[in-house]
């Protein structure tokens, strides 16, 4: 395999997207050149950053040298903005595996990967692999969210999870103890990662449902409200996660970046008594009460 990396304009980058894929790539991906978060974007919006590191990957037989020599007859590419490298072939299934290990999170909770054992048998485990959807564990706000389950769930609660990802926070929840959950997400493919994910660990679908924001009885009430997605979608939900939660449920709020926290505590203080539960690297976690 060979990979050839272009530092290009982001305009220049969408030309030379469109001219690797008609000579042969295999394999196209962006990375930042500089450091310009991209991290909300407004919807309908697909922002570039403004200058990127273009990477195609290549079957050996192809001439990567003959490849840039086409590109430069479309683009004025700099020969010091070009590098060419062979990349040693290797099992990446494995490799991959190796990045995931058992996580623990609180003093009963563990996140085990299916292919590792679990580190202690008599723990809530709770086995996920990496795939379709957000949320393994490794992110700071995740590891937030469940740290807090592990603390608070109460074996009455009642539970909802809006932008669910992989199902995470509803599944640890319901192996603390809950009763009862439901999980909220605006992605199918995060739907049908939480029903797997609920089947691997047992889950019998009447614990937990899963389904689109209009799938959501209007006159649902839960006892605790989690909410792991960006500021701005947070924000906009404040008045829906308030009907959603009865008079002194719980809430969690997760995916704000530290700077936003006095921002999104004044949009649900009209209906939750909110404070900062928790920061972890930049990321903090919000919780609060709902206000008769």
């Amino acid at each position: 395999m060979q990979q050839l990396a272009l530092s290009l304009s982001a305009t220049q980058a969408e030309i030379a997207e469109e001219l690797l894929w008609a000579l042969g790539a295999c394999s196209v991906s962006l990375e930042d050149a500089g450091d310009e978060p991209l991290l909300e974007p407004l919807p309908g919006e697909t922002p570039l950053w403004q200058d990127v590191v273009l990477y195609a990957h290549f079957e050996a037989e192809y001439d990567l040298n003959t490849i840039v020599t086409e590109l430069c007859a479309h683009l004025p590419i700099e020969t010091n903005a070009v590098a060419i490298k062979t990349i040693e072939d290797q099992d990446w299934v494995r490799a991959c595996m190796a990045d995931f290990k058992p996580l623990a999170f609180g003093k009963r909770l563990w996140i085990v990967p299916s292919w590792h054992q679990a580190p202690q048998a008599a723990a809530i485990n709770i086995t996920l692999d990496p795939g379709l959807a957000f949320g393994t564990g490794t992110h700071p706000t995740t590891g937030l969210c469940l740290g807090w389950l592990d603390a608070h769930v109460q074996n009455t609660d009642s539970v909802l999870d809006y932008g669910c990802g992989s199902g995470i926070l509803a599944i640890a929840a319901l192996k603390l103890g809950a009763k009862h959950a439901v999980g909220i997400d605006i992605d199918p493919q995060a739907l049908l990662a939480t029903r797997d994910n609920a089947e691997r660990n047992h889950i019998p679908e009447t614990d937990l449902q899963v389904g689109l924001p209009d799938a959501l009885p209007a006159d649902a009430r839960f006892d605790l409200v989690i909410a792991n997605i960006l500021a701005k979608p947070l924000e906009l939900l404040a008045p829906l996660l308030a009907a959603h939660s009865i008079t002194g449920g719980k809430i969690i709020l997760a995916g704000l970046l530290e700077r936003q926290v006095e921002a999104l505590i004044e949009c649900y203080q009209p209906y939750f008594s909110m404070r900062l539960a928790a920061i972890r690297e930049g990321w903090a976690l919000l919780e609060g009460s709902r206000k008769p």
